[in-house]
């Protein structure tokens, strides 16, 4: 296995091993679930019309920051947090535990998305006219 995204997969699950998230064995349907919780934390920030990347603020509150910053995600919003939140870090979350399982299972995912877009290059434009 090489390529960039199975390093990264492996680095993930090492992180992840190393603060005790693999200390019991897994099973696969619990991370499909888990998959799935931050892709609803996605949807979430979407309804609530936040930024892609924002900030907690450091005021201890869970709300973006003081509304006297000009945006949610001002670098120079003296109350921004050290924890990202958003549409973006919601999805990265999702990649990042798909990536763990790979990393924690040996899947070679940088062949897999290779097979799979040279697959999807052959298909019909909308693959026959299918909606959403």
């Amino acid at each position: 296995m090489s390529g960039l995204l199975n390093e990264l997969a492996q680095q993930i699950h090492d992180t992840a091993k190393g603060h005790g998230w693999w200390s019991k064995k897994r099973e696969l349907p619990e991370l499909i679930a888990l998959f799935h919780s931050e892709l609803s934390e996605a949807l979430e920030e979407y309804r609530e019309k936040r930024p892609h990347v924002w900030y907690l603020c450091n005021m201890g509150m869970s709300s973006p920051c003081n509304p006297d910053c000009e945006r949610f995600d001002d670098p120079d919003c003296p109350w921004r947090g050290d924890k990202p939140e958003g549409i973006a870090i919601e999805l990265a979350d999702c990649i990042i535990r798909i990536l763990d399982y790979c990393g924690h299972e040996g899947i070679d995912i940088s062949a897999a998305i290779e097979a799979k877009m040279q697959y999807n290059a052959t298909r019909p434009y909308r693959h026959g006219g299918k909606e959403c």
